[in-house]
């Protein structure tokens, strides 16, 4: 499928080698305030990955996996929702922005208001990588790997381009899906079963 016109030529995400600069948290954030319109994150090899804006289509997917994934937690109150503008700092070092993740609310509330404010020191407990036209599958799929080897308990990578969802998990191998149906948090987001195939 092609990127949509305009980015393809940038070939995005570009990755840039930020190493030897040595961006402090402050300069790193000041970084993102700065460029809006642009999502950005710093892997663990001090790589600045710069991605564009979704398109409509990949907004509305996202923002209905938001919604789902809020309206669940509202009732279970165990944890607290993020969007895809959210940046975790991992364990690693990497500053990470997945596009919907969930964070156990004790381990949240056992953040400092400073450390809640910026980017977050911890891993979200359950991640998701939404693919859109300009994303290279093999780059999500390391990402989804990071988070589980960051802490992660569960991550799923929803393809709409291929119909396919990947489901991550600690200690077990990735689970391809061809075109499913739903996708269920259990044992982790007890109840909480997504309609994936409203995102194709």
């Amino acid at each position: 499928m092609s990127q949509p016109a305009g980015w393809e030529e940038f070939g995005l995400p570009i990755k840039l080698n930020v190493q030897g600069a040595k961006l402090t948290e402050e300069q790193f954030m000041h970084l993102c305030q700065e460029n809006p319109e642009l999502r950005i994150e710093l892997t663990a090899k001090g790589e600045l990955v710069i991605m564009p804006p979704t398109g409509t289509k990949t907004g509305l997917r996202n923002s209905t996996l938001t919604y789902d994934l809020v309206a669940w937690a509202r009732i279970d109150g165990t944890g607290v929702v993020f969007d895809s503008s959210t940046l975790f700092t991992l364990p690693n070092g990497a500053k990470r922005s997945p596009d919907a993740s969930w964070v156990r609310r004790d381990r949240w509330d056992a953040l400092s208001e400073e450390q809640q404010e910026g980017a977050a020191p911890l891993c979200p407990d359950f991640v998701v990588e939404l693919r859109s036209p300009t994303d290279r599958l093999s780059d999500l799929q390391e990402k989804m790997q990071e988070y589980i080897d960051n802490g992660a308990r569960l991550g799923w990578l929803i393809d709409p381009l291929d119909k396919r969802g990947y489901v991550y998990r600690p200690g077990q191998p990735v689970e391809s899906l061809d075109n499913p149906t739903t996708l269920s948090g259990d044992p982790v987001l007890p109840g909480f079963v997504l309609q994936v195939h409203e995102l194709w």
